[in-house]
């Protein structure tokens, strides 16, 4: 992407993802951000301090799903490049209510498509030349592996196994098919599990972190065995960064470290930082509290990562070890809880999710 003093359109910067990226963003390149969110119960604009109102950060409430709003935000503000973030992304919500997932992931991104496709379209050479959407999944598309699978490359096949990924999938499938049938300038990122600071706590992480702080149970689904790459999220901006200013267009990349974790071993690595940074007041270990729930519906057993193609082509290598970035995470949580309890007390009470009858 040529560097132009042209904005970039993000959807779904309010999230956990996004918000990490706009504050990157702004702290590390002279990008103009054009912000839409629909702020729906994961989408989060309390906390963002000089962000918020930060005079390269335009916020505008609103939805994927609405094609005029699209069409007057790249009529109005002619961005060089969009970055599509906006999604409904929990599997356990996807298990309760597909349909939300349907419209969102799969009818929003087709908007956006059409939109950004007929705005290209009429862009002068040398600006739809550099124009490009770079639109965010994840490695879940791919399916289940089995324990002596190679890791996931640009080149596995989708094998998608939750309302969730299914839809995922599809947005993927509609970016290719816009890029091979049109010409569009699409480019797909697929990412492994994102963790670190500003994450919904219906995720595993924040959500055992607010247990230990609240002296409650900490769930594990099923025996803790299914294995995880986890990404720190401000590595993954980085890594998004770079595939949008650098990245082939029509091309696919999967972003992860490379290294496999059970839930049961994170859970437990979490419980021992937790023991050296917030120590219990009754003397025991974090760990004890650790329960076992039943397991989550078709739940995955194992997801990893060869990121050789996006470390080779791009040079983007992660910059945090896991039990570092679960530190600082576990530090961001414990200075930030008006954030958090805000969301516990109007938002979330914490309740399992995903669950037959």
């Amino acid at each position: 992407m040529n560097h132009t003093p042209s904005p970039v359109l993000i959807t779904g910067g309010a999230g956990f993802i996004g918000s990490n990226l706009i504050m990157h963003l702004l702290d590390a390149t002279d990008w103009h951000i054009i912000h839409l969110d629909a702020l729906t119960y994961a989408g989060n604009l309390d906390g963002w301090g000089h962000y918020r109102h930060h005079p390269r950060h335009h916020f505008v409430h609103g939805s994927v799903t609405d094609a005029p709003l699209l069409q007057h935000l790249f009529r109005q503000h002619q961005p060089q490049a969009v970055m599509h973030l906006a999604a409904e992304s929990h599997v356990d919500r996807s298990i309760d209510g597909p349909a939300v997932f349907v419209q969102t992931n799969v009818v929003g991104t087709a908007n956006l498509l059409e939109q950004a496709h007929h705005y290209w379209t009429h862009l002068p050479p040398e600006r739809k030349h550099a124009f490009r959407l770079l639109h965010l999944s994840t490695d879940e598309v791919h399916g289940s592996l089995l324990p002596h699978d190679p890791p996931f490359t640009e080149s596995t096949s989708y094998a998608p196994r939750s309302p969730y990924s299914a839809t995922k999938a599809a947005a993927d499938h509609l970016v290719r098919a816009w890029h091979h049938t049109y010409g569009f300038p699409g480019i797909v990122a697929n990412a492994s599990n994102n963790y670190g600071p500003r994450q919904f706590p219906e995720k595993l992480i924040p959500l055992a972190i607010l247990n230990m702080l609240r002296g409650t149970p900490i769930p594990l689904y099923g025996d803790g065995s299914q294995i995880r790459d986890w990404l720190h999220v401000h590595d993954h901006a980085r890594a998004l960064v770079d595939i949008l200013e650098r990245g082939t267009i029509g091309h696919s990349y999967i972003i992860g470290t490379g290294r496999e974790t059970t839930n049961r071993a994170l859970l437990h690595l979490l419980c021992s930082l937790m023991d050296e940074i917030h120590p219990r007041a009754d003397g025991l270990a974090h760990e004890t509290s650790i329960h076992p729930v039943t397991d989550r519906p078709g739940h995955d057993h194992r997801y990893a990562i060869d990121a050789s193609h996006l470390r080779s082509t791009l040079g983007w290598q992660p910059r945090y070890e896991l039990t570092q970035g679960l530190r600082d995470t576990i530090a961001w949580y414990l200075d930030h809880p008006d954030w958090w309890q805000s969301i516990l007390d109007h938002r979330y009470a914490m309740q399992r999710l995903g669950r037959l009858p």
